[in-house]
């Protein structure tokens, strides 16, 4: 959901929500013992971006992310 600020019928803000829920599309499995990463591994979202996510990500789940700074909040689904 977005807010469009409007004068004479011209868009002149947009408020973008502050988090969205997005699907994984891809990611590498995450190991127990793998540290080298600090704990997160790289997922690509269905938007195309990629965010650093936690181990325990897997394809198809949904995640809530930062639309301010693109970075992963917590898993939704």
């Amino acid at each position: 959901e977005l807010k469009v600020l409007t004068c004479k019928g011209e868009a002149v803000s947009i408020e973008l929500p502050t988090a969205v829920k997005l699907q994984v599309v891809q990611t590498e499995p995450g190991f127990k013992g793998d540290r080298a990463t600090a704990g997160t591994k790289p997922a690509k979202l269905e938007t195309g971006i990629e965010v650093q996510v936690p181990l325990f990500i897997n394809t198809g789940d949904v995640l809530k992310i930062d639309t301010r700074t693109a970075e992963y909040l917590e898993k939704v689904s």
